[in-house]
């Protein structure tokens, strides 16, 4: 099973980006996904998550108005559109699966199976 996310950068403070997440090994259609950061030196947050068919999606208050999260099953690949960056929203963004059977979805780092590799981004202010 493969996560593979890309799409960071490095930006200018109010620029757009936005992260893909394409899998392998496994189909997407049975798993939540979500995205979380890592800054340097600080710990690992939730940012936005998606349930399975995509019907519900949740955003963390620092980038909810800004982030969205959306998914094309058909091709296995999970998207992160940031707008409006922040130079505090410069972190490692990681993108995970959830197994799922209730067509919801989770802010918990632990309860998710897979994981990305991350993709940095960068905003210069």
């Amino acid at each position: 099973v493969q996560l593979q996310a890309s799409g960071g950068g490095l930006v200018q403070a109010g620029g757009s980006l936005r992260l893909s997440c394409v899998a392998s090994g496994i189909l997407l259609s049975g798993y939540s996904m979500g995205w979380f950061r890592q800054a340097p030196g600080k710990e690992r947050e939730f940012v936005a998550a998606i349930s399975r068919a995509g019907k519900v999606t949740s955003a963390a208050d620092y980038v909810k108005g800004r982030f969205t999260v959306s998914r094309v099953n058909a091709q296995n690949t999970v998207y992160l559109h940031m707008i409006s960056l922040k130079p505090e929203d410069t972190a490692v963004y990681y993108c995970a699966a959830r197994w799922d059977v209730t067509g919801g979805y989770s802010e918990r780092d632990h309860q998710y199976n897979y994981w990305g590799q991350g993709t940095l981004v960068t905003v210069s202010s």
